[in-house]
């Protein structure tokens, strides 16, 4: 059973639990990349390396910065080479859905000129961040809630 789920992973097969994480893990990687793109991302002249300082907007909406986007970039490779296996899979969607719930909170809290906060967020970021958050927790618990035997054994 373990070869054939083995092949069934390089043949393409896969649960429904590594899509979510390969999709999840694209769309992170691509945002990172358009976060660099002069055009998509307005005012790019004042992309700041971090901080709240940075004027940059991702689509004229998200306030963005070089670190912003190389954590993008970051994360979408990991929820990508997650993907191959479902345990992996399912703990980068639910990993990736506490940070962007985590960083919703601390957009609810954290002064958005704080020098604490090393991140650019704005209002748009913190309603993407909630949203994200829960419906990565949501992929991860949902497409394996009846599988974690099944997903411990295909690690081999």
């Amino acid at each position: 059973m373990k070869t054939t789920e083995a092949a069934s992973a390089r043949f393409g097969f896969r649960k429904n639990v590594q899509k979510s994480s390969l999709i999840a893990g694209a769309a992170l990687f691509i945002v990172g990349v358009l976060g660099f793109i002069p055009g998509v991302t307005e005012n790019y002249g004042a992309l700041a390396f971090a901080g709240h300082g940075s004027e940059a907007m991702l689509l004229g909406v998200f306030q963005v910065s070089v670190v912003h986007n190389l954590i993008h970039l970051l994360s979408g490779i990991a929820g990508v080479l997650m993907s191959r296996r479902p345990l992996p899979a399912r703990n980068f969607l639910i990993g990736a859905g506490v940070s962007y719930m985590v960083l919703w909170t601390l957009g609810q809290f954290l002064a958005q000129d704080s020098p604490v906060n090393i991140l650019p967020v704005n209002g748009a970021d913190n309603w993407l961040h909630l949203i994200l958050g829960m419906a990565l927790i949501g992929c991860g618990v949902a497409f394996s809630r009846d599988a974690p035997a099944r997903l411990r054994e295909s690690r081999a």
